[in-house]
């Protein structure tokens, strides 16, 4: 299973469209961290990019963001992504609360960027 989380120095971005990078972490069947990937997302928006085709071709199953736009989260799903928003801090301590169960989706909606659309 792959986990992805938008990131900033070690931490979760808490904007999923103009992150500085997305990590990932294979987890094994324990749902222990095996291993762990950092990809540049490209310019442009979150859903206006093709973030979500390479998050699907990494084989990302789950995605731990802070907050996004609806337009995202909707492309994220359609492509059988499990979305949790409100998520923050250390992304290893993110992975480690996901897989004890312990966070579930805000559903919180990002709406501060106009130009964007619904990223």
């Amino acid at each position: 299973m792959i986990i992805a989380l938008p990131s900033r120095d070690g931490q979760i971005d808490g904007h999923f469209g103009h992150c500085e990078a997305f990590t990932l972490f294979t987890l094994d069947d324990s749902k222990s961290i095996v291993s762990e990937e950092t990809i540049t997302p490209p310019p442009g928006c979150g859903c206006k990019s093709n973030i979500v085709s390479t998050l699907v071709e990494k084989g990302v199953s789950v995605l731990l963001a802070g907050n996004m736009g609806q337009g995202a989260v909707n492309l994220l799903q359609a492509s059988n992504i499990n979305v949790i928003r409100g998520c923050s801090g250390d992304l290893k301590t993110a992975v480690s609360q996901w897989a004890e169960g312990n966070l579930s989706d805000s559903a919180v909606v990002c709406e501060d960027h106009e130009s964007c659309g619904n990223h």
